[in-house]
Parts: structure tokens; sequence; C-alpha cells
């Protein structure tokens, strides 16, 4: 959702990361697994869920799983990639699975179109069909296309090449990008083209709106009303009717940092729809609140919730929550909630010196070291069916350290820290119900965060999310030490954890510890929730994987 400190996203950086390094990181499982203790657990209760796990199988050399496109009550289907160093085209693999994981069939889909390769975009499903979406760089005609092809349920992609965008790319270097949304109830998809334009001019790119059979419903090239150095694209959605709203910063000036101890940005959101040539303009302001962390979404009444972080210290630092409304007609702003978190939420995980400094800077009143929370970055939001909302956010950043090795060659360590997910529970009002943290700490190095961050469902009132943990922070010696200190997963002594938040916003957390055969590591960025109870869990050991299904219980 929000901008996480300029990089690329974990899952795309993986992408660009060389054979070797790759390769590196999936044999890190083996070390986990060589360097997991013998523990037996004690528990209070018995975890709220059941690990129901698959059969070990082995992947092809140099691939990973992409992503899970489509679950139901008979199994699953994902996609398969391999990359080389030496080849920028993918190879794709469509692969199904039953309903107790096991691999049923995989296909290997033909990327070539007339001797030329095409790239990969995605797959998706849409009312009952998969679609291979690929784009073809035509350097001759400095233009990329986009085509689908609709694909068989044996995973054969037809021969018939459907061209649904186009881009000019104004150079035969340039190749152009595209971005696909689908809206709420899948009825509309959005194609979002990225068209060149030069550096301190408004960006500019292609909005192509189809229905779920890929027929159009409009599209028109769009120059956004404020040069690039101004404005930063956040997110785009598109609503059920078809309409594109882009959310984004506007910054006041060229320097994007405070003026005179003032914000030096408001975010704004961008309606376009088929009828109007211009877009709808709503500005979101809080005059001297930094909005540091912002999404929405659209309501069943066509209006836009928003929903959010403030600060009054900081572009990175969390006060508080906002919660407003838009009317999607008048343009207006309604409803506008800020509440500040509490000192105890505020400083939960604090040493008892730095919270006894944070409490003294409350009380006289000084801002600059009263406590906020740091680098959260706004994963969701979930509307509620009174009006309220829940916000889920986790602490996400990168550390650099650069250094000169034995032979004096310059090299850099990019540290990838994911640490505590917070929920906040807002009522229709704008008041906190509750906000919790679920401690968590993650920090690798130089692999984008491969196995870090979390996975949620949510069944009935209550909200799961499964992560990687450190085995000691469920410890019965450690535990009756009543230490504040969490240990860090970095890649060993790893377990599956689960945490519960129920409707009170109390939180309670398991080890989902496989057994002795299972000797996986999860990746929770591939693991989904598949039905009303149910989860798919991911893990990886070297060349070996496995799928497993999570039942809750409740």
């Amino acid at each position: 959702m929000g901008e996480r400190s300029g990089y690329m996203s974990a899952e795309n950086f993986l992408h660009f990361l060389p054979q070797k390094i790759f390769k590196l990181m999936k044999n890190i499982n083996l070390i986990i697994l060589l360097c997991l203790p013998l523990f037996g657990w004690s528990q209070a209760e018995k975890a709220p869920a059941i690990l129901s796990w698959g059969d070990e199988l082995k992947e092809p050399t140099g691939t990973f799983i992409e992503k899970i496109v489509n679950s139901n009550s008979n199994g699953m289907i994902t996609v398969r990639q391999k990359r080389s160093v030496l080849d920028n085209t993918p190879k794709i693999y469509v692969e199904r699975y039953d309903s107790k994981m096991k691999l049923r069939r995989s296909e290997k889909i033909d990327l070539k179109y007339k001797n030329s390769d095409l790239q990969f975009e995605d797959l998706i499903h849409l009312n009952g069909q998969l679609y291979l979406l690929t784009s073809y760089n035509n350097k001759a005609k400095e233009k990329n296309f986009l085509f689908y092809q609709t694909v068989s349920q044996r995973f054969t992609a037809s021969k018939k090449l459907n061209k649904i965008a186009e881009i000019n790319t104004g150079s035969w270097i340039k190749e152009g990008s595209y971005d696909i949304e689908i809206s709420k109830d899948s009825t509309k998809v959005l194609v979002y083209g990225q068209l060149p334009y030069k550096r301190n001019e408004a960006e500019k790119f292609t909005l192509n709106v189809f229905n779920n059979n890929f027929e159009p419903v409009w599209n028109r090239d769009i120059t956004l009303p404020y040069s690039d150095e101004l404005l930063a694209v956040q997110e785009y959605k598109v609503d059920d009717s078809g309409n594109v709203y882009l959310l984004g910063k506007l910054y006041y000036d060229k320097v994007r940092s405070r003026r005179n101890g003032m914000p030096n940005y408001h975010y704004i959101i961008l309606a376009y729809t088929g009828g109007d040539e211009q877009a709808a303009e709503y500005k979101i302001d809080l005059k001297d609140k930094f909005i540091t962390d912002l999404t929405f979404k659209i309501g069943n009444d066509g209006n836009l919730v928003c929903a959010g972080f403030y600060s009054e210290r900081l572009s990175y630092s969390v006060k508080g929550t906002c919660f407003f409304g838009i009317n999607a007609q008048t343009k207006e702003t309604f409803n506008i909630h800020l509440k500040e978190f509490d000192f105890d939420f505020l400083t939960e995980y604090m040493s008892e010196g730095a919270k006894e400094r944070a409490k003294r800077a409350e009380e006289s009143g000084n801002k600059r070291r009263a406590p906020e929370l740091f680098r959260y970055s706004l994963d969701d939001l979930i509307l509620r069916s009174d009006g309220g909302a829940v916000l889920i956010a986790e602490q996400y950043y990168i550390e650099e350290y650069r250094y000169y090795d034995r032979f004096g060659t310059n090299q850099t360590i990019y540290y990838y820290n994911y640490n505590d997910i917070i929920v906040v529970n807002i009522r229709p009002d704008g008041s906190i119900e509750w906000a919790t943290h679920i401690p968590k700490r993650q920090q690798t190095r130089n692999d984008g965060g491969y196995y870090s961050s979390y996975s949620k469902a949510v069944v009935r009132d209550k909200l799961y999310f499964v992560f990687n943990d450190n085995i000691r922070n469920f410890s019965e010696k450690e535990n009756r030490r009543k230490r504040r200190r969490i240990y860090y997963f970095d890649g060993r002594n790893s377990v599956i954890a689960l945490a519960e938040l129920n409707k009170d916003g109390n939180l309670k957390t398991w080890p989902l510890y496989p057994n002795r055969d299972a000797n996986i590591i999860t990746r929770p960025k591939i693991c989904r929730q598949t039905g009303s109870r149910k989860m798919v869990i991911y893990g990886e050991r070297g060349k070996r994987y496995r799928f497993a299904n999570l039942f809750f219980e409740n």
C-alpha cells in the first residue's frame, strides 16, 4: 500500500537477483533445518488450527512459485517461473494441485510468437476462465503490445493472440510497462500502461478498462495535471462500475520535506470515468498534520472511504489514525476523525528507560521527543459492515551498510527489516475501539525479505496472521524469565507462528511446528486464504517444496 522506503518490492527484487544468489537463498533452508533444536512445546492451550501437509515435491532447477492464481474446494492453480541470468525471458509453468495438495498437472506455457519472445505479465482467473497476459516490445515500430490468450483446463494457451493495449515507447531501447488491477466484484479489469515522458514533465499513462471477458469498456491516454517532481502516484483502483481512482502525494515544491516545520505535501485522489475527459480531483489535507500513509476503498454507496496514519513530527512516523469519507459527487471530505494512539500503545515495547523519557516528553509537551511509531507501512484496509474499518500495517525498512573488502572493493549489504504488525479497529465515529501490536522481528540480508513479512486470514470475527518466527520466542524457559526481549528471525531457528486477534483485540500466538517430515520454511507472501476457514501454506527446503492446508477450527 504505502511507499516502502523507495525500494522495489521484495518480490520484484527477487526477479533481478543473480541465479547463484537465488540458489543460495533457497539452500539456506537446509542450514535452517540443521540448526533447529530438538524441542518439546509446552502450551497452555492447543492452537485453533490444524496443518495438513501435502507431498514433498521436487521443483525444476532454478524455478520458484510466483503466485497462487485460483483455489476452490477441489484444489488450486499456481504459476511457477524459471529465470536465468543469461536469458531475460522467463519460462512459465502452470500447475494444478488437488484438495490434498498433491501435484496433478504441470505444463510449460510457450512464450513464443512467430519466433519472437513474449514477456510474461500475469496469469489471472476471471469468470471461470484462465487468461495468460503477455507483452511484446516491437522495436521497429517503437511500440509495446499487450495480449491475452485463453488457457484451457489442460493448461494449453490458445494460438490466437488478442491485442488489448499498446504503448508508444518512443525509442527502440525503451520497453514500457503494464500493471493489472481487478475490481472487488471481479467484473472489471484495469490495464495500466506506463507511457514515456521526460524528466520534470507530467507523468503519462494509458488506462484500458475491460469487463471480465476482456471486452472493452473504455480507454484513454492520460497526462497527469502535475509534473513527476510534484506528484507521486501511490496506488490505483478500479471500481465495480469501471471508474478508475489514483491516489497520490502532491508536493508543494521540489524539496520533499517540511517547510518551516509544516507538511510539504497533501494527498489527492484523481478519478477517471468513461464519460468525462477531465479527471475529478479530490484534495485531502489535514493542515498541520502529516498524513504519513493513506489508502482508500470504494464503499457500497459509491463514496470513497479513506484511512491511514498521521504524525506531528516526521513523514515516516505514526502518532495516530485518520479516518474520513469523500463524496464522489461533490468531492467534499466528510466525517474527518483524527485519533491519537494512547501512551501505553506507543511505548509498549520500549525499554523502561526509554519509556520514562517518553513520558517526560509527553508531560512537558515536547512534540519532538514525544513517542511515535517508526516506519510503519499500511498494508490493508478492511471495511466493517457497520461503517467502521480495520487498518493493518507492518514496520518495514531497509538498512544499507557499505564497506571495503580485503581487495579494496566497495561492497554493500542490504538488511531487510520486517517487524511488528499493528492492527487498529476503528469505530464508525472515528474513535479507536482497540489497537494491538503483534510482536515480530525479522531481519535478513541481501534477499529482498524472501521469507519475511506475513499472510493473513479473516475467519468470522477473528483475524489470523502467519509468519516465520524465532523458536526461542516460544521457549518455556524464556517465558519464565518474563523478558521483554523478542528474538529475531534471521533464517535460523525458524518456526511457523500463528497469531490470533479476537473481536476485542486480545492477542494469542502459537507455534505451528510441522512434523519432522515436513522440514520446510514457509514463504508468507505466497500463502493465502482460500476458504472461509482455510489457508494454503507454502514452504521450501533446498530443491524440495510442499503445500499444506491450514484448517481453522472456530
